[in-house]
């Protein structure tokens, strides 16, 4: 009897609930850390960027709209099927990252309870953030935060699983969409990551996943006029880049989370609700008193 054949898995992106291939035909060769080929991905273009904010701003209004409370239990799921699925990504984190499997499970782990972690911020982060503010009037005055819209996120170069969760998971908790592009040279647990995000009660165009690289759709991004914010972490190192898209998300005012010099430590306990609040507005509401 003859052996059997693998079936080879085909790697695309995630766009509004969907996987589609790149608009553009095009595809790139992924290595493992050794070098060694593991896969072609698709190569996002500009208009898949743009079909991606598409799809972002038309489960805006649903995702934000949804109680804090849901949230917390849509994002517990992913976090579910991730358990689910831990064997597989650990595969995939070590042969993209490599340094031994006890380093890429415990990525993995940690990415799974950086879900856990955003879920229960979901319904805590308006009480920590917002206030009732002292005015001189027969007022009451209230401040909370809202999310912003449609963010655009480079994920972590050299973090494909655990620092793209760090990433998206305190944009989304909030109620914001999000359209993320993925390390250009470890991509493929990011895409499997799309998998568990289309199987989960995550709403189709919450988050879109990008394969390609941070400097051709970068620029795309930062200048969309309907992208409301931009997480430049993954130009960290690429200053050049990291300046380019301050500027040019400038000229449309935009929030920008700036490049940090280096990538954080993924591994460490996120510092509060920092990376939520980057991409919230306060909102300040006045009622008047019964008299």
């Amino acid at each position: 009897m003859a052996g059997r054949l693998d079936v080879r898995k085909t790697y695309k992106l995630y766009i509004g609930g969907a996987f589609p291939r790149s608009e553009s035909g095009r595809s790139y060769a992924v290595a493992d850390s050794r070098g060694r080929f593991l896969a072609n991905a698709s190569h996002a273009s500009r208009k898949d960027a743009r079909d991606a904010v598409v799809a972002a701003r038309k489960a805006f209004d649903g995702w934000s709209g949804a109680t804090a409370y849901n949230r917390g239990q849509v994002l517990y799921r992913v976090a579910e099927l991730m358990e689910g699925r831990r064997d597989q990504f650990v595969e995939e984190v070590l042969a993209a990252e490599g340094g031994g499997r006890a380093k890429a499970t415990a990525a993995v782990d940690a990415a799974i309870d950086r879900w856990v972690w955003y879920a229960g911020w979901t319904d805590k982060v308006a009480q920590v953030a917002g206030s009732a503010n002292p005015v001189a009037g027969p007022y009451f005055n209230f401040s909370t935060p809202e999310p912003t819209g449609v963010v655009a996120a480079l994920a972590p170069q050299s973090s494909s699983l655990l620092g793209l969760v760090s990433v998206v998971a305190p944009i989304v908790c909030v109620g914001n969409t999000v359209v993320v592009v993925t390390s250009a040279d470890r991509p493929l647990p990011a895409v499997t990551l799309s998998e568990v995000l289309a199987t989960s009660d995550v709403p189709g165009g919450v988050v879109n996943v990008l394969t390609g690289h941070a400097a051709e759709l970068g620029p795309w991004l930062a200048d969309h006029l309907d992208v409301n914010a931009i997480d430049l972490t993954g130009a960290a190192g690429d200053t050049d880049l990291a300046v380019d898209l301050e500027v040019r998300a400038a000229e449309n005012t935009k929030r920008v989370l700036r490049s940090p010099a280096a990538e954080p430590d993924w591994t460490a306990t996120p510092d509060g609700p920092r990376r939520i609040l980057a991409f919230c507005e306060t909102k300040t509401v006045w009622h008047p008193m019964g008299v």
